[in-house]
């Protein structure tokens, strides 16, 4: 199924979706009209606090503005509306103008008495007339709706009034003005869409909307066809994947997500309305993190169970197989809107990778927050840290790979490596997405495991460990408030280019080795083990030191030191030389 055939069926159980020919707007003031066309009251729709929020009403759609003047139907900004803006207003005048023409040929001929005190209050409006009181000066640019004093406590707004409904109906802009043709979403025919309604909320796209699908164009144009013709697609369908597509994209949807510049939605199909609830707020926490458990006990023993590794058919089969679930990435384009990523499969399907990346990403200890959400992996390859600076295709694409199961992008390997080589910060979260990249793109589970293995004797291991080690022995002989440790001087040649520097520590580890045993005998005992067990393994080697180290065994390289450093924080009651072949559980008194 395409994108906008899914999105169209996402339309038919959306609750409380706009019908067709409608949309839900901001909406920020209301004008109360008596009979004659004079004006009541001028309320205040916005809701409380520091920050007034307009309140989303459904309102006849919107005209798809350009360049050009294109008024809505009984309801627009002030600019339309009454010819006030709070900016320059270099087209005030023809806007409003405008405004008043469209309104006089859709309902001039109109007997309802509310459209009759519209055109009333137009035909009598002037932009001089807006002065406080009565109009307040925050109402400029704001979108404005009327209603008929009559109705005002019932909140029957003009157009809601079925004389309104009726005209805009009737009127060429839910009509179509194009030819029936068959329609590429629902195959049928019937009037195509020349242009679509703006998709808005897309992080970093234009305030006004961009679109998916568009022509604007000559160079866009195939076989005489213009804008919409290219891709008939009926003015029904439009309607239909644009609603369903920017109430997932609202602010307050719970189906959204933002991944790096990748506005995120996702939505469940199941003959269950509870199935496809229940699938969307698994998928939420699963990538949020979200403590579902005290929100949801339901949803919280699901998660916990897949996260153990149970297989979702097994416990929940109606879930897995019943439910169909989509995920869109949506990334801006100038005026359009990029597709990042696009994923459709059975609840099952997306279970199970979900699980394969937890397993990939497992390490020992595991980060502080236990399941991290996704966006604090993506901060971990950004500079300075800062979730704008996350690089746009990596984040897409190391999305699309855990959705589909597929390989990880080789650059998130490259651009952690980076990162650590940048700020030496070697934590659970960027040594996770090391190790998932070794797992999954170059098959070396074994060379990569999840806690200490004192077994590896891969040569990157092997050398992050004894670099764990001579830090180790600094911060012990020194203290740990070192200006600048052999970490923060030599990691990253370490890890390129070991021959280079590793001569180096050697000498300087044996004189912070003697210091420790002036200090402490047994202290340097217990490290003197350590150090000799990993230098006896990599003895055999012709090559202890390599000049240098591929990227894969710079990852590895960084999972051995996180493994080893960590190892010293936990105390054992074995002697020293079974300390580095057991783990251990205890947590010693100094602390990370």
């Amino acid at each position: 199924m395409t994108i906008l055939s899914s999105l169209a069926r996402a339309y038919d159980r959306l609750p409380g979706a706009p019908p067709f020919g409608y949309s839900s707007e901001k909406i920020g003031f209301a004008i109360s009209l008596n009979p004659d066309g004079t004006v009541a009251h001028v309320i205040d729709l916005r809701g409380e606090g520091k920050k007034k929020a307009p309140r989303m009403m459904q309102v006849p759609q919107p005209a798809k503005r350009t360049v050009g003047i294109a008024p809505n139907f009984l309801w627009d900004k002030t600019a339309y509306v009454l010819g006030v803006t709070a900016g320059e207003g270099k087209r005030t005048a023809e806007e409003h103008a405008a405004f008043i023409r469209y309104h006089r040929d859709a309902i001039g001929a109109t007997q309802d008495a509310g459209l009759k005190a519209f055109l009333l209050f137009l035909d009598n409006w002037a932009a001089a007339h807006f002065a406080p009181p009565l109009w307040p000066q925050e109402m400029r640019d704001q979108n404005v709706v009327f209603v008929l004093e009559e109705d005002r406590r019932q909140n029957i707004f003009l157009h809601d009034r079925p004389a309104a409904q009726t005209a805009w109906a009737g009127s060429g802009a839910q009509k179509g003005d194009s030819p029936d043709a068959l329609c590429l979403v629902t195959g049928e025919a019937g009037p195509i869409a020349r242009l679509h309604p703006a998709i808005k909320g897309v992080w970093g796209a234009q305030s006004s909307g961009a679109s998916i699908v568009s022509f604007n164009l000559d160079a866009f144009a195939s076989y005489n066809h213009e804008q919409g013709d290219n891709a008939p697609v009926s003015e029904a369908a439009t309607f239909k994947y644009t609603t369903a597509l920017n109430t997932f994209l609202g602010s307050d949807s719970k189906n959204r997500l933002q991944i790096g510049d990748a506005s995120t939605v996702f939505w469940a199909d199941a003959s269950e309305t509870s199935l496809a609830d229940d699938a969307e707020s698994i998928f939420s926490a699963m990538l949020n993190a979200v403590d579902v458990v005290t929100e949801n006990q339901k949803i919280g023993d699901i998660l916990a169970r897949m996260r153990k590794g149970e297989r979702l058919s097994d416990f929940n089969p109606q879930l897995a197989e019943g439910v169909r679930f989509y995920v869109l990435g949506l990334a801006p384009n100038a005026a359009r809107i990029s597709i990042r990523f696009w994923f459709e499969d059975t609840f099952g399907r997306l279970a199970e990778n979900y699980q394969r990346y937890i397993a990939d990403t497992a390490i020992v200890p595991p980060p502080h927050e236990g399941y991290p959400p996704l966006w604090r992996y993506l901060v971990e390859t950004a500079v300075l840290g800062k979730r704008e600076n996350v690089p746009p295709n990596l984040a897409g694409d190391w999305m699309r790979a855990i959705l589909a199961g597929t390989r990880y992008p080789a650059t998130l390997l490259s651009t952690v490596l980076m990162r650590i080589r940048a700020d030496k910060d070697i934590n659970a979260l960027r040594v996770g997405m090391l190790r998932a990249v070794l797992i999954r793109n170059f098959d070396r589970t074994k060379e990569a495991p999840v806690s200490l293995d004192p077994q590896n004797d891969n040569k990157g291991y092997l050398l992050g460990r004894l670099f764990a080690a001579y830090e180790k022995a600094q911060t012990e002989a020194l203290g740990r408030n070192v200006n600048a440790t052999i970490k923060d001087k030599f990691y990253g040649a370490a890890s390129a280019t070991p021959r280079r520097v590793f001569t180096v520590l050697d000498k300087g580890s044996a004189n912070h080795l003697s210091k420790v045993g002036k200090q402490n005998p047994g202290r340097r005992k217990y490290l003197d083990t350590i150090i000799g067990a990993i230098l006896d393994r990599m003895s055999p080697s012709n090559d202890p030191f390599p000049a240098s180290l591929s990227a894969q065994d710079q990852a590895l390289f960084g999972l051995g030191y996180y493994h080893q450093r960590n190892a010293f924080f936990i105390k054992s009651d074995t002697t020293a030389s079974e300390a580095t072949n057991s783990d251990t559980t205890a947590t010693e008194d100094a602390t990370l």
